[in-house]
Formats: structure tokens, C-alpha cells, sequence
């Protein structure tokens, strides 16, 4: 199988193209990735001289390098978006192009071509929040910020796609990752990068919000399984079911780190911020796939990566909540 591959120097699809390369010997794997600021080549520089592996710098949004890259391809995993919610409540256009007319493109090429399958990578974040229960793949879709109102509108697209072109897509929706290679704008390398640097950590809200939290390389392993045992034109949920709030994920950190529970500093919740995601993944079990990392042990040992491998300059400062939090300190004082 040759693989294209897009967004693949970010956090999932370096971790996606390495669990590809190392099961499958006989495949072969193009990077197509923009390296916007959460892309980062040494997320795949142990894959640089791989015979196997093909890295090409470009945007999924730029038709003409989509459709030679396709040419070579037989099937797309699409892991390629901009994913940050506070950057979409700031300036939406960014997620607009590359989330939902990126994806446009990405189709194009592949039906253009006759792929074999296109492999959408969506989030949980689709369905919007809940108190109680689960999502699942047939549950109403009601996204609460522009990033996730920008995957649903991508999904709404493929589906179309699939009815009207009889595009052969797949769709995943996944909950949280956590593991090594995440950009330092996420909760857990946020932290630990503030943490290990002397600053305080600041926490939206009470820190109430609870999240259903998934090893990367087991979301990865479930990709997998889609891709060669997926159902064509299905929806399907990716979950460890292992919900955590924000402020027990926090303390587990600071244990971790052995650091005492008030450098957590409480700050103004983001705006529509969502306060539970939780979804049945039980139609992809039915696959076979099941979660491999334990969440207690594959938490400690990523919170330990980040300890030894962030790097100063990753050290990520221009954050909304450390700038809510200062605006706070100042009206404060005003």
C-alpha cells in the first residue's frame, strides 16, 4: 500500500507513520505537511533516512501539489488541521481554508486518482459536550467553537463527497491523545514546559471540565485497524474511556513532578469552553481494537518525556490563559 499522508510532522501523524512503517515493511509512506508552527520535522527525524518514508513540505490547501502527490498514492490519511480552540476564537480563517477547503482538495485528488480509501481524522469535539452518557456515531453533531464547527463542516463535505462521488471514506472521531511529540499549546506539555521552567500553571475555570483521555499510539493502532477493516462510508468513534477532569490530570502532573498542588493558578474560563466529552467507541472494538497503554503508566512516562525533551525554545509563552491571567492581575491592581 503507498500511504499519503498529510500533517504528518504534527503530534498524531509522526506517531501514525511510525506505527505504519514498523507493522506493515511492504508499505510505503509521503508526508505531505506545511510545518506551520505545530509541525515539527524532528517529531520524524529517526525516519529521515528511511527508504520507505518521502517527506514533501506543502499545503493540503494547494491543489497542484496535492494532485502529484496523490498520483502516487492509493489511499490518504488526512490527519492534516489547525486544532487549537483558543486560536480558532481568535481568528477563524485559518481553520476555514485548512479544515474544511483543505480537505476539498485532498478529496479531489484522491477521487481524481481512484484511491482505494480516504481516511478522515476527526475529533470527538464534533458533538459538542454532555453531563451524562456517551456520543455515539449516530449522535447529533453540535460543535461549540470555530475549530470544531470547522471538522464537522469537513465531515459534512466527505459524506457528501461519499453519496454524491462515491468517495470511499472513512471517518474517525477521537478523543484526547496524550504522548510524546505533542506541540506545547495542549494541556500536558503546556504545563510541563511551564512547570519545569518555575511558573505557575494556569487552569481555566475551576478546572472541572472533564476530558476522555487515549494514548496516541493507541489511537494510532486504531487507525490502523480502520484502514484495513473499516467499513466504507462509516463513522467511527476512538476512545480509552478513561475520563479525567482537568484539575485531576493537573495534580497527577505535579506528582509526577514532585511539586506542591499551588503552583496551579485558577484563571477566567475560555469563552463556550465545553465542560464533558465522553463517546462509545464499542463499533471499533467490534473490530478487534482495544486501548494498549494503561492511562496511570502511559501519563507517567509521557509527563517524563516532556520533562527530558522539551526544549527551551519549545517553551511555549504566548498562551491566552497566561494573558487572560495578567489582564486579570492588572484590573486587579487597577
Amino acid at each position: 500500500m503507498k500511504l499519503l499522508v498529510t500533517g504528518g510532522a504534527g503530534f498524531i501523524g509522526s506517531n501514525f507513520i511510525r506505527t505504519i512503517l514498523s507493522k506493515h515493511p511492504e508499505y510505503t509512506v509521503t508526508n505531505l505537511d506545511k510545518l506551520t508552527y505545530a509541525g515539527n520535522l524532528d517529531n520524524i527525524a529517526d525516519l529521515a533516512e528511511q527508504p520507505r518514508y518521502h517527506f514533501v513540505q506543502g499545503d493540503i490547501a494547494d491543489a497542484d501539489v496535492v494532485d502529484k502527490l496523490a498520483a502516487k498514492a492509493d489511499v490518504i490519511v488526512n490527519f492534516a488541521a489547525e486544532t487549537h480552540v483558543d486560536r480558532s476564537n481568535t481568528d477563524a480563517a485559518p481553520f476555514l481554508k485548512t479544515n474544511i477547503f483543505g480537505v476539498q482538495v485532498l478529496m479531489e485528488a484522491a477521487l481524481k486518482h481512484k484511491h482505494t480509501r480516504f481516511i478522515q481524522i476527526s475529533t470527538d469535539e464534533v458533538y459538542g459536550d454532555r453531563l451524562e452518557g456517551h456520543f455515539t456515531e449516530e449522535s447529533k453533531l453540535k460543535p461549540s467553537n470555530p475549530y470544531s464547527a470547522s471538522k464537522a463542516a469537513a465531515e459534512m463535505l466527505v459524506m457528501a463527497y461519499g453519496r454524491t462521488h462515491q468517495l470511499p471514506f472513512i471517518i474517525s472521531r477521537s478523543s484526547n491523545n496524550y504522548g510524546p511529540h505533542q506541540y506545547p499549546e495542549k494541556i500536558i506539555p503546556f504545563f510541563v514546559s511551564n512547570l519545569i521552567h518555575g511558573n505557575n500553571v494556569p487552569l481555566y475555570g475551576t478546572g472541572a471540565n472533564i476530558r476522555d483521555w487515549m494514548h496516541v499510539l493507541d489511537h494510532c493502532r486504531a487507525i490502523d485497524v480502520l484502514l484495513h477493516q473499516g467499513q466504507l462510508g462509516e463513522i467511527y468513534n476512538v476512545s480509552a474511556n478513561e475520563e479525567h477532569s482537568n484539575l485531576e490530570v493537573t495534580h497527577k502532573m505535579l506528582q509526577i513532578l514532585g511539586l506542591p498542588k499551588n503552583r496551579i493558578q485558577l484563571v477566567e474560563d475560555r469563552p463556550g469552553h465545553d465542560f464533558r466529552y465522553a463517546v462509545n467507541a464499542e463499533k471499533l472494538r467490534a473490530l478487534g481494537w482495544k486501548p494498549e497503554v494503561d492511562f496511570e503508566e502511559g501519563f507517567r512516562r509521557t509527563v517524563e518525556w516532556y520533562k527530558k525533551n522539551l526544549n527551551p525554545h519549545l517553551h511555549y509563552v504566548w498562551n491566552f490563559r497566561l494573558h487572560r491571567a495578567e489582564e486579570q492581575r492588572v484590573t486587579a491592581r487597577g
